[in-house]
C-alpha cells in the first residue's frame, strides 16, 4: 500500500471543511488562484506536472511524455474548462488532468479507465479523487454489500459499466470518457470524448498506430534511475522493448522463466534478445520464482480486490529485483490482447455490410475453434442490445455453464454464471445489480465490435491500476502504453474486421512494427501460457487457502458457503476452471478484511515511495 493519492476541490469556501478530512496526516496541498486549497494528498516529487497561465491552472498526473513548453502552451489557449478538451485530446500517455479556470473545476481521468475518478459529497460540497478508499476513509463509508457480492456471484468476469461500481457505500465512480465539473459546490459529470468511427483501412491504420506508439515510447525513460521492461517473447511486450530500445539502448529487459515445455516464449525471446545487444536481460529461471497462488493470505489493497491473486507473490518478487537493477520505470505489454485481438461481436456489423467477407470469417473460425456454424449465424442474426444482454445475465446467472466453444457475440464479453458457493443471499443482490443496469446500460458504440473492444479496455484497464501497486511499493512505476489515450484511439479508428479473424494473428499490430520488430516474433501463432504451474502453485498451497477460508470474512457476511468452496477445492480438477474462478474470489476476501480493520488509519500514512 503505496499512501499516495489526491483529493480535488472546489474553490469555495465551504470546501476547507472537506481539506480537513483528508486522510493523510501531513498531505502535501495545491491552490487555486484565489488561495482556497485545490488538490490534497500525497504524491512523489515530479509525479504531478503544474502549468499556470494567469487565472488558470492545470495539473497532469501519471504518465504524460510532454514538454513543459508544450503543457503550457496548450493551457495557455484555455478560458473556460470546455477548453480543457482540446488540451486533453492533445496529452500524449495516460493521466489525469486537473483543471482550474478562475474559479472553476474540472478533473477527468484516462480513457481506459487506468488513471479513474471517484467522487462524493461531504457536508454541503462534492469532492473527487483519484481513489476510491480515499473518499471512504473521509466519509468513514462502510461496504457496499451489494456491490460486494456481484463481485462474488458474478466472479471476475462482470464488465463495465457494473465492474466499476465502488465497493464502498456512498462513492461513485466517473465513466473514463465523461468530466467531472464544479458549479460552485455541486458537481456534475459531462461527456467530453466520443470512440472515432472505424472507417481506417489497415494499412492506414497501421501507420497511424506505428505513429501514435512510436511518439508514446519516443520519451519514456523515467527522470531518475533506468527504464526496464519486459521481454516475454509475445508480441505486445517485445513491441514495447524495441520501440524502448531506440531511445535507450541500455534498458533493462524482464522475464519469467517457464517451467512448461511446451512453451515456446523462451524461443521467441531469445530471437529479440540476440538483436538487443546493448540491453541488460534478466531472466529468472521458475525454481527461483515463488510458486503461483503463493502467501494467499496477504493482504493487498483497501480499494477493491485484487484481481491477480494467483501472481501476486511473484509480482512483489519481481518489483523487488526490478528495483533492485535500479529501475524505476517498468513497461509492460497489458492491454495488448484487449486492443489487438478484437471480439467476435464484429461480425454482425460486418454481415450487415458484407455478408460474403463475414460468412467466410465465420467458416474460417468454424475450422479454427470448432464454432457451431448454425448457433453462430442465428446469434449473428439476433444480437439483440444491451440491456437485454444484461438481463439474460441476470434470468440465467445459476444456469449450469454454458457449452464451450460458442463466441461471444452479444453486447457483453463473457457469459456470467455463479459460482457453486456462492449463496442464494449474494446470488439474488447480484441478480438485483445486473438488471437496474440492464435499464440503464448505454452503449459504447453504436458498431458491435468497437463496444466489445471498449468494453474490454474498461473492463481490464482498472485491473492493471491495481497490479501497478506493488510495483509501486517497491520504487518502480508499472507503465502500460497501450492504455494509452491516442494508442486506443489509433487503433479504435480502424476497421475491426480487416484486423480482426481467423487466419493472422494480432495483424494490426504486426504491420505497424514491421521493420522494427524482429520478421520471427511478428510471424508468431502461439502463445505461451502456464496451465500445468497454476495447477501446481493450487495443488502446493492448497492447505493455505483452506485455512483462509476457514474464517471467512465473507462467510460471515453470507456471501458464500465455505463448506461448497471446500468440497469444490478437494474435488478432482479436470481442467484449471477452479483456478481460475478461486482467484477474484480470493481477492474479495482479502479485500474485506482489510477494508474492515479495526485501525484504518494505516491505509495512507504507511509512505513508502512513488505510485503509479
Amino acid at each position: 500500500m503505496t499512501g499516495t493519492g489526491f483529493v480535488v476541490l472546489p474553490d469555495t469556501a465551504a470546501a476547507d471543511e472537506a481539506r480537513a478530512m483528508s486522510p493523510w496526516a501531513a498531505p502535501r496541498v495545491l491552490s487555486h488562484a484565489s488561495g482556497r486549497p485545490w488538490l490534497v494528498g500525497r504524491w512523489s516529487p515530479g509525479e504531478l506536472r503544474v502549468a499556470t497561465a494567469g487565472p488558470v491552472q492545470v495539473v497532469v498526473a501519471g504518465v504524460c511524455p510532454v514538454t513543459a513548453t508544450r503543457l503550457s502552451e496548450l493551457t495557455a489557449r484555455i478560458r473556460t474548462v470546455s477548453d480543457v478538451d482540446a488540451l486533453a485530446a492533445a496529452l500524449p500517455g495516460s493521466c489525469h488532468v486537473v483543471a482550474s479556470v478562475g474559479g472553476q473545476v474540472r478533473v477527468q481521468g484516462s480513457l481506459t479507465g487506468l488513471r479513474r475518478v471517484f467522487h462524493t459529497r461531504i457536508g454541503e460540497v462534492d469532492i473527487a479523487a483519484d481513489r476510491a478508499d480515499v473518499l471512504a476513509a473521509m466519509t468513514d463509508a462502510g461496504v457496499d454489500s451489494r456491490a460486494l457480492a456481484v463481485r462474488v456471484a458474478c466472479g471476475g468476469l462482470v464488465p463495465s459499466p457494473l465492474a466499476d461500481q465502488p465497493l464502498w457505500s456512498g462513492i461513485a465512480a466517473l465513466a473514463p470518457d465523461h468530466c467531472l465539473v464544479w458549479d460552485r459546490e455541486r458537481a456534475r459529470a459531462l461527456r467530453w470524448w466520443h470512440p472515432p468511427a472505424p472507417e481506417q483501412p489497415l494499412a492506414a491504420g497501421a501507420d497511424a498506430v506505428r505513429e501514435a506508439l512510436t511518439s508514446a515510447l519516443d520519451d519514456r525513460a523515467p527522470a531518475e534511475g533506468r527504464l526496464s521492461t519486459d521481454l516475454s517473447g509475445g508480441m505486445d511486450s517485445t513491441s514495447l522493448c524495441f520501440l524502448a530500445a531506440r531511445n535507450t539502448p541500455d534498458l533493462l529487459t524482464f522475464r519469467w522463466g517457464e517451467a512448461e515445455a511446451g512453451n515456446d516464449d523462451a524461443a521467441f525471446a531469445s530471437r529479440s534478445i540476440g538483436a538487443l545487444d546493448r540491453a541488460e536481460h534478466l531472466i529468472v529461471p521458475p525454481a527461483e520464482l515463488p510458486p503461483l497462488f503463493a502467501d494467499p493470505d496477504t493482504l493487498m489493497d483497501t480499494e477493491e480486490p485484487y484481481p491477480f491473486v494467483r501472481t501476486a507473490a511473484r509480482t512483489r518478487h519481481t518489483a523487488r529485483l526490478l528495483a533492485g537493477r535500479g529501475a524505476r520505470r517498468h513497461l509492460a505489454g497489458h492491454g495488448g490482447d484487449e486492443l489487438f485481438t478484437p471480439f467476435p461481436g464484429y461480425l454482425h456489423p460486418l454481415l450487415r455490410r458484407r455478408p460474403m467477407t463475414a460468412l467466410r470469417h465465420v467458416r474460417g473460425y468454424a475450422a479454427l475453434k470448432r464454432w457451431p456454424v448454425l448457433h453462430t449465424l442465428a446469434s449473428l442474426v439476433r444480437p439483440g442490445d444491451e440491456a437485454a444482454w444484461w438481463q439474460a445475465q441476470a434470468e440465467h446467472l445459476t444456469d449450469p455453464p454454458l457449452r464451450k466453444r460458442r463466441p461471444s457475440l452479444g453486447w457483453g464479453l463473457w457469459p456470467l454464471r455463479a459460482p457453486s458457493w456462492a449463496t442464494a443471499t449474494a446470488t439474488d443482490a447480484a441478480r438485483e445489480a445486473l438488471r437496474q443496469t440492464a435499464a440503464q446500460a448505454q452503449p459504447l458504440s453504436p458498431d458491435l465490435g468497437q463496444h466489445q473492444s471498449l468494453v474490454a479496455l474498461r473492463t481490464s484497464a482498472p485491473w492493471y491500476r491495481l497490479l501497478a501497486r506493488p510495483f509501486a511499493e517497491a520504487g518502480v512505476q508499472l507503465d502500460s502504453p497501450f492504455f494509452d489515450d491516442r494508442v486506443v484511439e489509433a487503433v479504435l479508428g480502424v476497421r475491426v474486421h480487416e484486423h480482426a479473424g481467423p487466419w493472422r494473428y494480432k495483424p494490426l499490430l504486426a504491420d505497424a512494427m514491421r521493420g522494427i520488430v524482429p520478421e520471427s516474433v511478428l510471424g508468431r501463432s502461439t502463445k505461451g501460457e502456464f496451465s500445468e504451474e497454476a495447477s501446481t502453485g493450487l495443488r502446493r498451497n492448497l492447505p493455505a487457502i483452506l485455512d483462509l477460508f476457514t474464517d471467512s470474512a465473507l462467510a460471515a457476511h453470507g456471501l458464500i458457503d465455505p463448506d461448497k468452496l471446500r468440497t469444490g477445492l478437494l474435488s478432482p480438477q479436470a481442467d484449471n476452471a477452479m483456478g481460475i474462478a478461486l482467484e477474484p474470489l480470493i481477492g474479495c476476501e482479502l479485500w474485506l478484511r482489510a477494508a474492515t480493520r479495526p485501525t484504518p488509519a494505516w491505509r495512507f500514512d504507511d509512505v513508502r515511495t512513488s505510485s503509479p
